[in-house]
């Protein structure tokens, strides 16, 4: 519930941005070009990523994207640069904005079944954007300014399991009203006919897109509450028949069910973020009792145990994973996580360096294998890790203070106190910060770029 409410408050403070910014726009449109296209969804792309309504795991965009790029490679050209993201929200969505821009709700990726599913999913959006859908809908209307274009957007597509209802009602039911944004049976006829024949192109089996929604009606009928995606995609029953008749009559031939692999492990990613540790506890269990030999769901299972205490369960299946895949750096990483987190140091960093021999960018990898050669007293190494860690994380917080202790361990108490005053600035709190600026200025001598850094910081502080 918490969760659901920061997304209802985030999504609020979006659409009262959007308003603001755009208030000035154009306040009709005979006709939408594709410049209004790109405008409208580059400002609402950039407001939800601003306002961290995006996943930001570097490993679930790649996935996302290399599915949507390959795709649109077996397509006709387009005006548009097409940009994948994924939503934080558990709602079972996906949709298109103008410009290029394909949301997919992580929840969704939970419940397909294979990748070929999903693509089927991006297929039918990038369909609608190729199509000009939602720039169709909106040149029928002659009075709406492009503000309320955004926030109507924003209440449509962002609607996802009641998470959308703060938006909605920052305008008028009747602003609301005056743009039905639901797509017309034609126009999920042709997202239809165009996306399947993109899936088919790229090489994948068309039967999944009628699969995905079967799927959905079964997720309807058992969750006794209407999935978002068929809020705005409707017209589900005829469209389960034109898929039907379109495999049937022109697309016999069965092709792929994954060709960039690794949904599962996405999948584990995603689950893992959840801070409620009992959800994520039951859906790995549920998630084994139907792949009970999946590597990543086992893994995902041995993370969450450790992080409930329950390490002997943990460790187990851990090491049964690792049986599998001895240079997987995700499960390297997590296990040296888990030893660190118990007490045992030395298997930790065992661990950890073998994780951070196939990929010294992780930051995880690398924060812990510092921490862990700290708590070892291994200070200069644990210095260089967390240098490393800042220069690609600079605006994490509190690797100031790791940055800091290590200084002071390594005999430079110069550096300590700045990395002190820095840690203590960017949590606001300033008596701390000067303290720590102050007493590292008799450290660096006259005219130093050093010396002069730091009191730049304490005039901004006082000022």
């Amino acid at each position: 519930m918490c969760q659901k409410g920061n997304i209802r408050t985030k999504i609020l403070a979006l659409v009262t941005i959007l308003l603001f910014l755009l208030a000035t726009g154009k306040s009709s449109y005979a006709s939408f070009t594709i410049q209004d296209e790109k405008k409208l969804g580059k400002e609402f792309y950039e407001k939800l990523k601003n306002k961290d309504l995006l996943i930001k795991n570097p490993k679930v965009n790649d996935y996302i994207n290399k599915i949507g790029q390959n795709i649109l490679s077996h397509t006709n050209k387009s005006p548009f640069h097409f940009t994948f993201s994924v939503i934080k929200s558990s709602g079972i969505n996906a949709f298109a904005t103008p410009g290029g821009y394909i949301y997919v709700y992580e929840g969704l990726i939970k419940l397909v079944e294979n990748e070929s599913q999903l693509a089927g999913v991006l297929s039918h959006e990038m369909a609608h954007v190729k199509s000009r859908h939602i720039a169709q809908i909106i040149e029928k209307s002659q009075k709406l300014s492009l503000a309320t274009l955004v926030a109507i957007l924003a209440g449509a597509f962002l609607g996802g399991g009641g998470e959308g209802t703060a938006a909605i009602a920052s305008f008028s039911m009747a602003t609301a009203t005056t743009l039905n944004l639901k797509y017309s049976r034609e126009h999920e006829e042709e997202a239809d006919r165009k996306g399947m024949s993109y899936l088919v192109s790229t090489g994948y089996d068309g039967r999944a897109m009628l699969n995905f929604m079967r799927i959905m009606r079964r997720y309807e009928f058992y969750s006794n509450s209407i999935p978002s995606y068929f809020l705005t995609h409707p017209g589900t029953s005829d469209r389960i028949r034109y898929l039907d008749g379109l495999l049937q009559t022109t697309y016999k031939k069965r092709g792929a069910k994954s060709i960039i692999g690794g949904l599962n492990r996405i999948k584990t990613i995603l689950a893992l973020n959840k801070e409620d540790l009992n959800s994520s506890l039951k859906y790995f269990q549920n998630e084994l009792r139907e792949y009970p030999n999946d590597l990543n769901f086992t893994h995902g299972l041995a993370v969450i145990q450790c992080r409930m205490g329950q390490t002997t369960e943990s460790l187990k299946n851990f090491l049964w994973a690792l049986k599998q895949s001895p240079l997987d750096e995700d499960i390297l990483r997590d296990l040296g996580i888990c030893y660190f987190n118990t007490g045992k140091t030395k298997n930790a960093i065992k661990s950890l360096r073998k994780a951070y021999s196939i990929n010294k960018n992780d930051p995880d990898i690398v924060l812990y294998l510092g921490k862990s050669y700290e708590t070892l007293n291994n200070y200069s190494t644990a210095l260089d890790l967390y240098k490393r860690f800042l220069r690609n994380n600079p605006d994490n917080t509190n690797i100031y203070y790791n940055l800091a202790m290590a200084y002071g361990k390594t005999g430079n108490p110069g550096d300590s106190h700045y990395n002190f005053g820095t840690y203590f600035k960017k949590k606001n709190k300033p008596k701390s910060a000067l303290f720590h600026f102050k007493a590292a200025l008799k450290y660096f001598p006259p005219d130093t770029d050093k010396r002069n850094k730091i009191k730049k910081e304490i005039n901004s502080i006082n000022q």
